[in-house]
């Protein structure tokens, strides 16, 4: 039973008033400025909860729970893809089989990145397409998923694509439930939820995202900011094809738009090294200086980029015959004066007359040529057929190591819609063991970190503001691994050291921090509706130092040009064998050990009166607390796995 809007938004607005009064009060009235540092942190670290709470706010402001869109249209074409690289083939060919399954029109065609010839002779006998990658790939960047869907969007002809992951078997009836959405002729692209089939209900490993599949995406939904999640989602062709010419187009123009401006830069420097007795040439560059400012300009008025290079082409061709026949001339004037000297060379070489004439010959300044020559290279070197790639149109975004947040933006930039349809209509499996796990939080956290580096959603043209806010939100909340340092290490610096990060415990800190605590829990608790968001808010802190890999890896490779491998999460289907792995975990035990060493020094100090019992007991709560949440690490390093698919898939 879902809560009434106007609770959740009482519950928003309280949030709000109390957060934003909290944060206030701790940087003007509470920090202890002698111990900065740990009292600067602490802040800053609730400053950064407090926005995340604003955020969640907005999210859930407009929340929608949309009723059954239209009957789909019996006349759409569907292309079902299936993407893999290397899962096992049993688990391909279920997918595939119950995809073939599907009732509505379609052609099924599985997307094999890893070229396995066995899984391409099943597929042909079961009449279900296979598609590798073209030759155009070989020695170029593969993109990884966003490259393989790429290729097969250049191999297809539906009007839809339907896409999922390798282990996400489709129910008969996905289609008929959410093509009617595109009845609206601007609605992009449907998402439902991923759900999996191999989760107990204890949900160790938080897989199972009842909060993000669900509240969170109806909240966005209402912004017009649902996500395409990589899987489990149908997308309308046009737009995809859409979205790569537009973003071919303004690669393309950006790249004439830095060649004209580094060509005004060349001009500049040539015009200067030229004699102002050489009037001529310097009006020759000074006339290329304004074409290229005239190409500028028309670009900003938006005229096509092909008709303002030509113009500019024609215009630096002249330039360049007339610096030719400048050269010439002068070239015949200095071989006649050479050949004059002729009668005046003595035996022992020239006289000091002769030398002076013809070192002025040798040094003449040629770089007027050599100028037009390099803004020539400059402007042919655009690479209208971006050679460097298999295909220059590049549908889906691969500018991360997830195609799916980035390719949703860019569809929001351009108007289309999005929609979240919240029905189950896919099973898949989630991984069954930490490593696998923890394999696929890093790669969600790195790719979503890569898109705010490089299309950071504040400043992208074409998004409405609570557009930008709702990509925003889920960037920054890949950013708590720092915030989750100082918590953890907040009450471990006071029951050791005894340093206070607030001025003192008084009455203000706890009317002021216990009821935003309380109303923030109370708005996950409503916006829930009896959705467990226990085990996530458990992750969000315990996972830790997977946020801060992800945010110094994607940096590391957006800024300092290093590698960011993609790793396809391992597809377990069996429960598996072996040691709890850890060492996968070891920052975790290292927090925890310090939690606990801190609880006996802290104890030690209060009874031999070295601390204060009111500072000490609301530490070692805080200590108790930080325990328990990340106490699922533990359960997370032992877990080994639930059922097998077939038990658990449903027929």
């Amino acid at each position: 039973m879902s809560s009434p809007l106007w609770q959740v938004r009482l519950l928003v607005v309280l949030t709000a008033v109390l957060g934003v009064n909290y944060v206030l009060w701790r940087w003007f009235f509470s920090v202890n400025w002698p111990a900065w540092w740990i009292a600067v942190p602490l802040v800053i670290a609730e400053t950064y909860s407090v926005i995340d709470s604003l955020l969640f706010g907005m999210t859930m402001w407009r929340s929608k729970r949309r009723p059954a869109p239209p009957d789909a249209p019996p006349d759409a074409t569907v292309d079902v893809f299936i993407t893999t690289y290397n899962e096992p083939l049993d688990l391909v060919q279920r997918t595939a089989l119950a995809a073939a399954e599907i009732r509505h029109p379609h052609q099924t065609w599985i997307l094999d990145d890893g070229n396995r010839p066995e899984l391409a002779a099943w597929a042909e006998q079961h009449g279900i397409g296979c598609l590798h990658r073209t030759a155009d790939w070989v020695d170029r960047p593969r993109h990884a998923k966003a490259g393989n869907i790429n290729n097969a969007l250049m191999a297809t002809e539906g009007e839809f694509i339907l896409i999922l992951d390798a282990d996400q078997v489709p129910t008969p009836d996905i289609l008929d439930r959410v093509l009617g959405y595109f009845d609206d002729p601007r609605m992009a692209l449907v998402q439902t939820p991923q759900y999996f089939v191999n989760v107990d209900d204890a949900d160790v490993l938080g897989s199972q995202a009842p909060l993000f599949y669900g509240p969170i995406q109806q909240g966005k939904d209402g912004w017009n900011a649902a996500f395409f999640c990589g899987s489990n989602a149908v997308i309308r062709r046009e737009a995809l094809m859409q979205l790569g010419v537009s973003r071919y187009a303004d690669e393309l123009e950006r790249s004439v738009r830095t060649a004209l401006r580094t060509a005004r830069k060349i001009v500049g420097r040539a015009r200067s090294g030229i004699e102002e007795s050489d009037a001529s040439l310097r009006t020759l560059l000074d006339s290329i200086d304004y074409d290229a400012r005239r190409a500028l300009g028309a670009l900003d008025r938006g005229e096509a980029v092909a008709d303002v290079t030509f113009r500019f082409g024609l215009r630096l061709r002249d330039a360049e015959r007339e610096v030719a026949r400048s050269d010439a001339r002068l070239l015949a004037d200095d071989v006649a004066a050479i050949a004059a000297l002729e009668d005046g060379l003595s035996t022992d070489g020239l006289d000091a007359v002769d030398v002076e004439v013809l070192a002025a010959t040798l040094e003449r300044d040629w770089s007027a040529a050599g100028a037009l020559s390099s803004v020539r290279r400059l402007v042919d070197a655009v690479d209208v057929s971006r050679l460097d790639e298999a295909q220059p149109v590049m549908p889906l975004a691969t500018i991360s190591v997830t195609e799916d947040m980035a390719t949703a933006m860019r569809l929001h930039g351009m108007g289309w819609r999005t929609a979240y349809h919240h029905e189950v209509l896919a099973h898949g499996l989630a991984p069954e063991d930490m490593a696998s796990m923890l394999t696929q939080r890093l790669r969600w956290a790195q790719g979503t970190v890569q898109v705010m580096f490089r299309e950071n959603p504040l400043v992208q043209r074409g998004l409405s503001w609570p557009q930008r806010l709702m990509y925003f939100a889920t960037m920054w909340s890949y950013l708590s691994g720092f915030a989750a340092i100082v918590y953890i290490g907040a009450p471990v610096v006071y029951l050791i050291l005894g340093v206070l990060p607030v001025q003192a415990l008084s009455s203000d800190f706890f009317i002021r921090l216990v009821p935003f605590l309380v109303v923030n829990q109370l708005l996950f608790f409503v916006v829930g509706r009896g959705v467990k968001t226990w085990r996530g808010q458990q992750y969000s802190l315990a996972l830790f130092p997977v946020w801060i890999k992800a945010f110094t890896s994607a940096f590391g490779n957006v800024f300092r040009g290093r590698a960011l491998d993609f790793a396809v999460t391992p597809k377990v289907v069996t429960p598996t064998e072996g040691r709890p792995r850890w060492d996968l975990i070891r920052p975790q035990l290292i927090a925890m050990g310090l939690l606990v060493a801190a609880l006996v020094i802290g104890g030690i100090r209060l009874a031999v009166g070295q601390a204060q019992p009111l500072g000490t007991a609301l530490n070692v709560v805080w200590v108790v607390f930080d325990l328990v949440i990340l106490s699922i690490i533990i359960r997370a390093a032992r877990y080994r796995g639930s059922a097998s698919v077939e038990e658990r898939t449903p027929a």
